[in-house]
């Protein structure tokens, strides 16, 4: 099995090194990928089941990726099979004018994880420091001060129970040119794509640098970033799946003692 080492960022960390096409994780013919899927979706279910009872600790997914990375996607099949009372998911629009008036990360605050759950963002806070830096919002220093104050919102997180594991979907230029037209191209799709999308994707290269950046800047010990090459949906579900499943095993989760009152009673 291939080690997620390599695509934690940290160090030297250059986001070219990573290709998109790669699939380290594949297994088998895509049918067989699909049931280990759906194996890892059913593993899932009962680590987060044992999340959800020993009620102490959280795990907090961060998606980011360019547009049609797959990030709706990969929260579809990575748990499909986990019960929707433990999984929420929060989804990171442009900010209305109630959150703009707050500081950026006010909206984040009110989303995190509660104990026992495992909350999923759709987009999240690093839309501060990628949009508004390719669009040439914020300055330099702005960026910088940033970086430090999503560091230390992480760690505030991390000290209070809350396990984080930061994924950045990587996709080629190539393969969103395809995923884009399709869009246009399936009436079913329209609804997926908007005129926006093309202005982002001619910012490619600002894109691509600001991501190198703010990974970088950001991965931590406590919040790892970590690229999962996905031009392949299948694979890119797959590598998400085992991380999560390796990340919840690591936290050794315990059943809670059980009631000694339960000891010897008989339902009649």
């Amino acid at each position: 099995m291939a080690s997620f080492n390599k695509y934690r960022a940290g160090g030297s960390f250059r986001l070219a090194d990573i290709k998109p096409g790669a699939t380290p994780f594949k297994e088998g013919s895509r049918s067989e990928q699909l049931a280990q899927l759906d194996a890892l979706a059913l593993q899932l279910d009962v680590l987060q089941n044992l999340l959800h009872a020993e009620g102490s600790r959280k795990l907090l997914l961060v998606l980011q990726g360019m547009d049609t990375s797959g990030k709706d996607g990969t929260i579809r099949w990575v748990f499909s099979r986990t019960s929707p009372l433990g999984v929420r998911v929060a989804a990171f629009k442009a900010p209305s004018l109630d959150e703009l008036a707050h500081d950026y990360l006010w909206r984040c605050h009110a989303v995190v994880p509660r104990s026992g759950e495992i909350m999923v963002w759709n987009r999240s806070h690093y839309e501060d420091v990628l949009v508004t830096a390719v669009e040439g919002w914020i300055d330099k220093k702005e960026l910088q001060r940033r970086y430090a104050q999503i560091n230390d919102f992480e760690r505030l997180l991390s000290e209070t129970g809350t396990v984080i594991v930061k994924c950045m979907l990587h996709i080629s230029k190539d393969v969103q040119r395809a995923r884009l037209q399709e869009r246009i191209d399936t009436p079913g799709k329209h609804w997926k794509f908007a005129l926006g999308d093309l202005d982002a994707r001619k910012k490619w290269d600002d894109y691509q640098n600001a991501y190198e950046k703010a990974l970088g800047a950001t991965s931590t010990r406590h919040a790892p970033w970590y690229v999962i090459p996905s031009d392949s949906k299948t694979h890119r579900n797959l590598m998400v799946a085992r991380l999560l499943i390796k990340t919840l095993q690591d936290m050794k989760l315990k059943e809670p003692p059980a009631d000694p009152g339960l000891k010897g009673l008989i339902v009649e």
